[in-house]
């Protein structure tokens, strides 16, 4: 006959909510989901032996957790800190490692543009900061360092001598700004862009579908059947995409484009419509703005700097575009292509939602401050 804990559970509504958010859940450990459910049930009123069978644990850990809340509350159901196995390697072995990791290899006169764990570790020993060393180690001290030396992201130097002020105005524009007034209800903003040479390919075979333990495949080979461009237009605050289908980019494209958004309502009868656009050849120069201003006086072409591409809101749309309509790329010819994209806009549109655009000017002038600092400490040095 088992006999009763003299540890009686307790639980505030604070702690209630904590223990049953842990005990429903399906991410956290399993020890902790069970922790868990010993103290509610013990709240509950159940005594250790008949907590241990409804759990299938061994009663002594039913007891232990137990004990350890009433002594503790919640914070006695964690695992005690364990003194662990003995450092194999010493501090400065390891910081040697992830420095020479952080470095190129070629300073090392090494003929690799990139590390590779294993690679770390013959180094290492070749250059007797260690007898030896596995690449798993190495793997895990860079793991668990915040400098990740693999990891790398593209940039572009800024080029325009008016990259703030040029993207200043964009940037305004996203928040409704223009000239430091706010823009009436009747005044859009368009980004605008072409999306080229989108292939028309059908493989040679059929996709085989996904199964158990396997991904789906996708057949290497393909054929050619032509390319074609989308011109679109996306309204930065109502979410709305229009686009126009062309064999190709070019100023015809571009005004076709605009003349469908600008003989639309709401834009056909609005006060302003801004075009956010970047420097192709489509909408590039001067001769852009007076094409624009001539043909529609409300619309006005506001150019982003060059190499600012990352500012246009439409390039966020075709990315989505290039997710889930293109990828992966499996059409009859460009007459299927083409049925693709015509279709999806209108999907597109009824689900969408303006983006949550958080980048701003003082994201800007912070970025642009950034960049100076490096480049007058030596660190960057601007394109000639």
């Amino acid at each position: 006959m088992s006999r009763c804990s003299p540890f009686m559970i307790m639980l505030s509504g604070a702690d209630r909510d904590v223990l049953e958010r842990r005990a429903r859940s399906y991410r956290l450990p399993h020890a902790v989901v069970v922790r868990a459910r010993i103290v509610l049930l013990a709240a509950g009123g159940e005594q250790n032996a008949v907590i241990a069978r409804r759990l299938d644990v061994h009663s002594g850990v039913v007891s232990k957790w137990r004990k350890r809340f009433a002594l503790e509350g919640l914070g006695g159901l964690a695992d005690r800190k364990r003194p662990g196995r003995p450092r194999v390697f010493p501090a400065p072995v390891v910081s040697q490692v992830k420095a020479m990791a952080c470095e190129p290899p070629t300073r090392r006169e090494v003929a690799l543009s990139r590390w590779s764990s294993a690679e770390l570790a013959a180094q290492a020993a070749a250059e007797g900061m260690v007898e030896s060393v596995s690449a798993s180690t190495v793997r895990r001290w860079l793991a668990e360092d915040a400098i990740k030396p693999w990891q790398y992201r593209s940039w572009i130097f800024p080029r325009d001598p008016d990259f703030a002020a040029k993207a200043g105005r964009v940037l305004d524009l996203y928040q409704r700004f223009w000239d430091g007034r706010p823009l009436a209800d009747d005044e859009y903003v368009i980004s605008a862009d072409e999306k080229s040479q989108l292939q028309a390919l059908s493989r040679c075979h059929a996709g085989l579908p996904s199964a158990p333990g396997r991904a789906g495949r996708v057949e290497f080979e393909y054929e050619r059947h032509g390319t074609l461009a989308y011109v679109a237009a996306y309204d930065v605050h109502r979410a709305r995409l229009m686009g126009v289908i062309a064999p190709t980019t070019g100023i015809a494209p571009f005004t076709e484009l605009v003349t469908k958004v600008m003989s639309a309502e709401p834009y056909a009868s609005a006060k302003r419509v801004f075009w956010v656009v970047d420097n192709g050849s489509s909408h590039a120069g001067q001769a852009s703005i007076r094409r624009m201003a001539q043909a529609w006086p409300a619309a006005t072409l506001v150019h982003l700097p060059v190499h600012a591409s990352w500012l246009n809101q439409i390039e966020v749309v075709f990315s989505v575009i290039q997710r889930k309509v293109i990828k992966p790329a499996d059409f009859t010819g460009l007459a299927d292509l083409a049925g693709r994209l015509a279709a999806f806009e209108p999907r597109y549109n009824t689900t969408a939602a303006p983006f949550d655009w958080r980048f701003t000017r003082a994201d800007l002038h912070d970025l642009l401050r950034r960049i100076d600092a490096r480049v007058s400490a030596g660190v960057l040095r601007p394109a000639a």
